[in-house]
């Protein structure tokens, strides 16, 4: 990887976007609208927007990132990445870092791990995720299964998968074994699994934060689900209600008792693996955090996973914070985010459009974000 250009110029330089994989075909709809949202950190801190960074270009200025990913602390380095002001995202300083992996601790002390792997996490943030257990081998994931199966039904999970995908759940032992005998014993050592207690009458919050310059916001609030062209129901959108200022600025908010108990939880994750992973630092960061009935009917809420790069709830960020510099006496905001699959009426004048079009992997879509009333109840 190329190292970025030293800056030779005072001031500050360009909004760059960075593509960390070639994985996503260049105009799919989530490379389009990523890049749509680089555009508008650019606007909001009023710099220049130099499109996709380019290793060759001799930037005259030190670039602001934003990456399309979570980024390794040794890549990040190599940019010239060290502290959070430079970048909207995250550093972690190894890949399961950035995976569902770290949410849970492995089944026994003497359990597969993978280089770096810190059991004091796991540990940390043991009261606020759901039951559950990561593994990284066969043999390691069929005991963690059984512990689980025991007290109901259990949600396999990849690490890669997004939008509930990758996801199945098992009743018993036998389906158990038949969904770990379709992962390649190489993918389990490498990404590893999680095996989690499965929820039923389930609603998921988003609970994050981001920095941007000097506006630093915090939020929580719920995720749509909406019917893919396919049928399927995926990921349709975050309705968020935004306060200007950090954890405690959002608590003071008014509040319903279980989105307080997930801000809670949520921050609990957040400084836990800002504390345990060294160099590891993070502008934007996202908790999604189930709230649903076990197999016994007992509720339960947990940290299901965290996002420490540009995702689906940053168009609602970024129309906050552009609200937020509007009205330097505003407190908080409603904002949303809608995708809608399908043909769509024109979404509102006051929308931000990140995508409308037709996507070669999953049809017609239209995505955008706007400031919306949020009613927290």
């Amino acid at each position: 990887m190329s190292n970025a250009a030293p800056a030779t110029a005072a001031g500050p330089g360009p909004v760059v976007f960075l593509r960390c994989s070639e994985a996503t075909a260049p105009q799919g709809h989530e490379i389009i609208s990523k890049m749509a949202a680089a555009r508008g950190v650019a606007e909001l801190l009023g710099r220049e927007f130099a499109g996709t960074f380019d290793a060759s270009t001799p930037y005259s200025r030190a670039p602001y990132f934003v990456p399309d990913e979570t980024l390794l602390l040794a890549h990040a380095h190599q940019l010239g990445i060290r502290n959070e002001r430079q970048l909207f995202g995250g550093v972690v300083p190894h890949p399961f870092v950035a995976t569902k992996t770290i949410t849970h601790c492995l089944p026994d002390p003497d359990a597969q791990a993978q280089a770096g792997w810190q059991p004091a996490f796991g540990e940390q943030v043991r009261d606020v995720v759901l039951p559950g257990f990561s593994a990284f081998s066969r043999a390691d994931a069929l005991r963690a299964g059984a512990l689980l199966l025991a007290s109901g039904p259990v949600r396999l999970k990849r690490p890669g998968g997004v939008g509930g995908r990758g996801q199945s759940v098992v009743k018993d032992p036998p389906e158990l074994e038949a969904e770990l005998e379709a992962i390649d014993a190489s993918e389990l050592a490498r990404d590893g699994v999680v095996l989690e207690c499965n929820l039923v009458d389930v609603k998921t919050l988003s609970v994050g934060q981001a920095r941007l310059g000097d506006m630093q916001i915090s939020y929580c609030g719920t995720q749509r689900l909406t019917p893919a062209n396919n049928g399927s129901q995926v990921y349709g959108g975050s309705e968020l209600l935004v306060a200007r200022g950090d954890w405690e600025a959002l608590l003071g908010l008014e509040l319903a008792p279980p989105t307080r108990l997930a801000i809670r939880q949520a921050r609990t994750y957040h400084e836990a693996a800002m504390a345990v992973f060294d160099g590891m630092f993070a502008s934007r960061s996202n908790y999604d955090v189930a709230q649903g009935f076990d197999a016994a009917g007992n509720g339960r809420s947990g940290v299901l996973e965290q996002s420490w790069r540009i995702g689906g709830a940053t168009g609602a960020e970024l129309a906050a914070i552009k609200a937020f510099q509007a009205d330097p006496d505003l407190a908080s905001v409603g904002a949303c985010t809608t995708e809608i699959h399908g043909e769509s009426p024109l979404p509102p004048d006051d929308a931000v459009v990140y995508f409308r079009g037709t996507d070669a992997r999953v049809g017609a879509l239209t995505k955008y974000a706007r400031l919306h009333p949020h009613d927290d109840s």
